[in-house]
């Protein structure tokens, strides 16, 4: 028998011909009867069968080589297929070791400076040239367990109870020099419990702050007095007024003085992000230089006007109002060591001590444009139109305040808190949710907040597990709802109700609320409870706004109902239903009356002890 010798056969195009690869040989002896694989598919590329090796003339002389070179055959394909798998997989395997070593050189193509060679960890700038690569190896030497960004009321109660828990804590605020501001300068008795809570009571002692008892309402010449509902707690609480810079410089000199607690002039100027987890800050101090700082949790406490908000939460800023303040110097208010709410047209005005001898007093203007003060129409404005509306005794004092010309004013704010959870960081203050300075509850929220972070933080010996942070984080925007979102609304539905309007059915739900409050009792001591913060109930909340507007329908319907009175009736249910229903959409309905129906807030009480 002739043996028989295989031919070389073009690998590459049988791969991409979509067949199974077929190997063609010959004999030397019949080599004229053999027909090529290429031929045998061209004419019957539907058979099953592999195409015959010898002519049908010479199949019983050579069927036991047609055997064997069948299986030699089958052999060899086995043997290609196999190798395509191997090939395959050692191709992907080096493309995927390629692409890891170019992404980590990437990472760590910036080397660290002389300085982080010598080892000193302690200084911002040994680390200020560190990539956010470089931090997440060296995770361990962060500058501080926590940043804060700014230093306001917010910024600085939390530098202080952060590094009482012997937390080392950075507070990188713009301006350290005293602020002057006219709004933060009203604390209620429940943000004085959290004061006491949090060991900063001291802090509104030698700054002249005046208690305060409660509050007044006058319209149209009518009054009536409100006072807290404290008979059940010492008689040191109460509210306190004060000037807003004198509070905060005392409160970070208090915080200043805990050697874990470093105190910096600088503007932050964007969070260091890393793999979707916030790593520090990038900020620029005092003299121009860029720093970079690093810490496994950053708070940014920045106040209304925060630039860095964007990244962690969903803005819905709103502008309602602005306030003009002044300071009436020498004057005695009709109800002392009370706040004063006039009614007036076209909105509230506000007045209530700051010292012993100075008042506040902040004029409301619907919408963001405001009279001149450069040519003169904002005097002429508030001699004209404000002046007439104070109550006698407050005229020549008003009058000398404007005179004098020390006029100040602000954009009134609301927004909504609506987070987004990020790694490594986290919204408090202004930054992160404001409400209408009307009912001075804006302290309250934020000392309210640093006690439930306090509590939720007390369990982690350390920051540097980023899931665990994350949970603490993702319950405190839960278990702070209820008391935030209950001052929110009340502020908000209060600043409708207080605004003149030339709706019938406006301007009887403004009188029901006058005379509501007025009835004494429950009817006052609810109201004022929440917004001392001394009862912040949501359902109490709802219960007393729709009291004020039934008693406003009943107002309206008695002795004997026409159809006319019906209809201004029926008005002024939808007008309440429309003024507090949107905002409380916006604070979230199941976070502010049923956080229990959700994991996080399970999750937080547990740390709590609760």
């Amino acid at each position: 028998m002739v043996p028989i010798k295989p031919a070389t056969f073009p690998i590459i195009s049988l791969v991409f011909s979509g067949h199974r690869p077929h190997v063609t040989r010959y004999t030397h002896t019949n080599h004229k009867n053999i027909l090529t694989t290429a031929s045998y598919r061209s004419i019957n590329h539907h058979s099953q069968e592999p195409p015959p090796l010898i002519s049908s003339s010479s199949a019983p002389q050579l069927t036991s080589s047609t055997r064997v070179l069948r299986s030699k055959r089958k052999i060899m394909e086995n043997t290609i297929d196999n190798s395509y798998i191997v090939a395959t997989f050692f191709v992907s395997f080096l493309g995927f070791v390629v692409l890891s070593i170019l992404r980590r050189r990437i990472s760590y193509s910036i080397p660290y400076s002389k300085k982080n060679a010598s080892g000193n960890n302690n200084s911002f700038k040994n680390r200020s040239d560190l990539t956010r690569g470089e931090f997440r190896h060296r995770y361990g030497s962060a500058d501080a367990d926590v940043i804060i960004v700014g230093a306001g009321v917010a910024g600085a109660a939390l530098a202080h109870t952060l590094g009482k828990e012997g937390r080392k804590v950075v507070v990188i605020e713009r301006d350290l020099t005293e602020p002057d501001r006219i709004v933060g300068e009203l604390l209620q008795p429940g943000g004085y419990l959290k004061l006491i809570e949090l060991d900063l009571q001291d802090c509104v002692e030698e700054i002249d702050a005046q208690r305060i008892h409660g509050y007044a309402l006058f319209k149209d010449g009518k009054s009536t007095k409100l006072s807290y509902p404290l008979q059940n707690f010492h008689s040191d609480v109460s509210g306190r007024s004060f000037h807003n810079g004198r509070f905060i410089q005392k409160m970070r000199h208090k915080s200043a003085t805990l050697p874990n607690v470093k105190l910096e002039q600088g503007t932050v100027t964007s969070l260091l992000e890393d793999e979707g987890t916030i790593r520090g800050i990038q900020y620029k101090t005092k003299s121009g230089e860029v720093i970079k700082a690093f810490a496994p949790l950053t708070i940014v406490c920045d106040g209304c006007f925060s630039n860095l908000r964007r990244s962690l939460c969903k803005p819905q800023v709103d502008v309602p109002s602005c306030f003009v303040g002044l300071v009436l110097e020498n004057c005695d208010l009709p109800y002392p060591n009370h706040g004063h709410v006039i009614l007036a047209n076209p909105s509230p005005i506000l007045l209530y001590p700051i010292s012993k001898t100075e008042v506040r007093c902040l004029v409301d203007i619907p919408g963001k444009k405001l009279p001149s003060l450069a040519n003169g129409d904002m005097a002429k404005y508030l001699n004209s139109i404000v002046a007439p509306q104070l109550p006698a005794k407050l005229h020549n004092a008003f009058a000398g305040a404007v005179n004098k010309g020390n006029i100040k004013t602000m954009p009134n704010r609301t927004m909504p808190a609506v987070p987004v959870l990020t790694r490594g960081a986290m919204l408090m203050g202004d930054a992160f949710n404001m409400r209408h300075p009307l009912t001075g509850g804006g302290m309250t929220v934020a000392l309210s907040d640093i006690v439930v972070l306090r509590d939720l933080l007390k369990s982690s010996r350390d920051f540097t597990d980023a899931d665990s942070l994350s949970k603490n984080i993702e319950s405190f925007y839960t278990l702070r709802k209820p008391v935030a979102s209950t001052i929110n609304t009340l502020a908000g539905a209060l600043y409708r109700v207080f605004c003149a309007s030339s709706d019938e059915a406006m301007k009887e739900m403004r009188e029901a609320c006058f005379e509501y409050l007025s009835l004494g009792g429950g009817c006052a001591s609810g109201p004022i409870g929440l917004l001392s913060g001394l009862n912040p109930s949501p359902v109490q909340l709802v219960l007393h706004f729709f009291g004020v507007a039934v008693y406003g329908v009943f107002r309206l319907l008695l002795p004997l109902p026409s159809p006319n009175r019906l209809w201004i009736a029926a008005r002024l249910i939808l007008s309440a239903c429309g003024i507090i229903f949107p905002i409380i959409k916006a604070e979230g309905v199941r976070q502010m009356f049923f956080p229990a129906s959700l994991p996080a807030y399970y999750r937080g009480s547990s740390k709590k002890g609760l």
